[in-house]
């Protein structure tokens, strides 16, 4: 979709799930004409944003008594941040330029919300989160010497 820079799904305490990295994509690759590609780092910092926006609007929402939150969108000189509620806490966030359509974004993600929401379970959280537990720790013990004295 044009003028959309990066995509994560997060979880309810902020592990990021899901994510679309833009320099893979040949367009977002042509189109580095501007010095702002989108969060600096990577999607894990899209991830913490989500995280953070989500945290916020859902104390305002629980301070306000209006029940809970569906969707908030920040609107920026030069781009966009959508965030959406999937299920059980869960987050979609969107960054998109200054030219993306926010109507189409916001419809998309709805969509996405609708047919994807369902899978996002904490069954399925759970097993990501021990997915990535168990790579990081192989990870780390392929990575000490070997001899090493103790």
């Amino acid at each position: 979709m044009p003028g959309i820079r990066s995509v994560a799904v997060v979880s309810s305490d902020g592990l990021l799930l899901l994510s679309s990295d833009p320099g893979r994509n040949e367009e977002a690759r042509q189109a580095r004409e501007t010095p702002r590609a989108g969060p600096r780092g990577s999607a894990a910092d899209l991830a913490t944003v989500v995280s953070g926006v989500g945290s916020l609007t859902v104390g305002a929402a629980r301070l306000m008594d209006f029940g809970p939150v569906k969707h908030t969108m920040v609107a920026m000189d030069e781009g966009s941040l959508f965030v959406m509620s999937i299920s059980d806490g869960s987050l979609l966030g969107v960054h998109g330029s200054a030219e993306c359509d926010m109507s189409v974004v916001a419809y998309h993600m709805a969509l996405f919300v609708g047919r994807a929401g369902h899978v996002l379970t904490p069954e399925l959280r759970t097993e990501l989160r021990k997915s990535l537990e168990s790579e990081s720790s192989e990870s780390s013990v392929s990575s000490e010497p070997t001899g090493s004295a103790r």
